[in-house]
């Protein structure tokens, strides 16, 4: 045995190859994971011509960070369904929603919701 093989320290294996590929291999499934669709919001466009003109009174709901208004008038978010039973023929006719400024989406979606489990169809949102 020689000394110069007793001397001389042994190499230690480097782990950042291992760790490069293991993070490019969570990176791309990552990115290649198909994210399901909690829900889906239809939603038409406010230019569509798909339906025919405007029918009967205006039907503008305003949804800010505190409330409701309807036609400009404040309203409770629970009786919405109700007054718009009066300015509709069918429930089909067309109801345009607005968000004003500082509203957070979750609220928006929480109006849509509502609306719709009232049997409002066609909801329309405008900037």
């Amino acid at each position: 045995m020689r000394l110069a093989d007793l001397a001389r320290p042994r190499r230690r294996i480097s782990l950042t190859p291992m760790i490069d590929v293991v993070f490019l291999l969570l990176v791309f499934f990552m990115l290649s994971a198909r994210f399901g669709f909690d829900l889906q919001l239809p939603l038409n466009a406010a230019g569509d011509s798909a339906g025919g003109g405007w029918q009967g009174p205006p039907r503008l709901v305003s949804i800010g960070p505190e409330g409701v208004a309807l036609n400009g008038a404040p309203l409770a978010e629970l009786a919405l369904p109700a007054a718009l039973a009066d300015l509709v023929e069918d429930r089909s006719d067309t109801i345009v929603l607005r968000a004003e400024a500082g509203t957070e989406l979750q609220r928006l979606v929480t109006v849509m919701q509502r609306l719709e489990a009232a049997g409002y169809d066609r909801l329309v949102l405008v900037e």
